[in-house]
């Protein structure tokens, strides 16, 4: 395994991290907005229909997983450009 990419390995860790507290953030506003509600329903929630906590659930994996595509993605063109390989 190259340096680099070695090198790269706690920077992804700390991008994927940052990744999830960003998109958490993220969801909760776009719950918020909405869902005119502060918390997303948990799937334990007594009060909360099915259609309405797998919407909640599919909207959370999908902002989770742009959010770390998009961070990933970033994390590997910048570590590119600084050092000439690609990370991956």
């Amino acid at each position: 395994m190259e340096t680099s990419k070695i090198a790269y390995k706690p920077v992804g860790l700390a991008l994927g991290a940052t990744g999830g507290l960003l998109a958490g953030m993220a969801f909760k506003q776009i719950w918020k907005r909405l869902g005119h509600e502060d918390d997303a329903p948990s799937a334990t929630d007594e009060d909360r229909s099915w259609r309405e906590i797998l919407i909640a659930a599919a909207l959370q994996g999908a902002v989770f997983a742009a959010v770390k595509a998009a961070i990933d993605r970033g994390g590997a063109v910048a570590a590119k450009r600084m050092t000439g390989t690609w990370p991956a």
